[in-house]
C-alpha cells in the first residue's frame, strides 16, 4: 500500500472533513500507493467505534497542539513521537507521522473546533486514551509546563472528558494529596468495600481491550494506564493493610 497505507489502510472517516480535514488537507493529495493511484479510504462507522486511522490523525493534531502550547519545541518531544511511531508502525509509517506533524506545527491549530469534531465522532473509551498520550507527551522533558497542562485541560473539556476522569489520569502522570484515590476515582473516606468496587470499575474502563478496535498498535499503548490502576489499588491495599 505505499507509505501511508498503515494509516490510511486503518480507515480515514471523520477527519477527512471538518477543521481537521482541513490541517490534514495537504496529506490527500500525497497519499497514494506504489503505483501512483490515490489511496481509497474507508472508515468503520458501521461499528460505532474510532477507525485507527481517524485515531492517529486526530492524535496528531493534539499533539500538534500540546507541543506548541509553550512556545517552544523542544528535540525530546519530536524524538519521543518518533519513538512512539516507530515501536507502534515501523519506521516508513513514522517517517511519514513526522511530516505531518512538522506542517501541523507551523500553522494555527483550532483546538475547539478540533475537539469538538473528535468528540461527535469518537467512542469515549478512545478519547481517554488520547488524554493519556497527551499527558504521556508532555512529560518526556522531565517537567510539564504550565501551558501544557492547560491545553491538555481545555482538551479534556472539549472532548467532553469527565472531570473524575481528567483528574484520574492527570494524577497518574503529576501525583497529588492521595493521588492513588484519584485515580482510582474513589474518596479516601471510602470503606474498604467500597473501594473495591471502585478498583474494579476503573480496571474495566481502562482495560487495553476497550481500545483494541484501534487494533494492536494502539492497544499496547492503553497497558501503560491499565497498569498505572493497579498500582494505585496496590498502594491502598498496602497503606489499608487490605487482604
Amino acid at each position: 500500500m505505499g507509505k501511508f497505507g498503515k494509516w490510511i489502510g486503518g480507515g480515514l472517516g471523520f477527519v477527512l472533513g471538518g477543521p481537521i480535514g482541513g490541517l490534514l488537507g495537504f496529506l490527500m493529495g500525497t497519499a497514494v500507493d506504489d503505483t501512483g493511484n490515490i489511496l481509497e479510504p474507508y472508515s468503520e462507522t458501521q461499528s460505532g467505534r474510532t477507525a485507527a486511522g481517524d485515531f492517529g490523525m486526530s492524535l496528531l493534531v493534539l499533539i500538534a497542539a500540546v507541543m506548541k502550547a509553550d512556545s517552544k519545541i523542544v528535540r525530546s518531544e519530536l524524538d519521543y513521537v518518533k519513538n512512539f511511531f516507530v515501536r507502534q508502525f515501523g519506521y516508513d509509517s513514522s517517517r511519514q507521522a513526522l511530516l505531518i506533524l512538522r506542517d501541523l506545527l507551523k500553522q494555527d491549530i483550532p483546538v475547539r473546533d478540533v475537539c469538538t469534531q473528535i468528540r461527535m465522532n469518537m467512542d469515549y473509551s478512545s478519547r481517554l486514551q488520547l488524554l493519556h498520550l497527551l499527558f504521556s507527551l508532555s512529560q518526556v522533558d522531565s517537567s510539564i509546563h504550565p501551558a501544557e497542562i492547560s491545553i491538555i485541560e481545555q482538551i479534556s473539556s472539549g472532548l467532553g472528558i469527565s472531570q473524575v476522569d481528567y483528574m484520574s489520569i492527570r494524577n497518574m502522570f503529576i501525583p497529588e494529596t492521595d493521588s492513588a484515590y484519584k485515580i482510582l476515582e474513589v474518596d479516601p473516606a471510602a470503606s474498604n468495600d467500597d473501594i473495591k468496587k471502585a478498583y474494579r470499575k476503573m480496571a474495566m474502563k481502562y482495560h487495553p481491550d476497550k481500545v483494541g478496535h484501534l487494533g494492536e498498535e494502539f492497544r499496547k499503548t492503553a497497558d501503560e494506564k491499565f497498569k498505572a490502576v493497579n498500582e494505585a489499588w496496590e498502594r491502598i491495599k498496602r497503606e489499608r493493610n487490605m487482604p
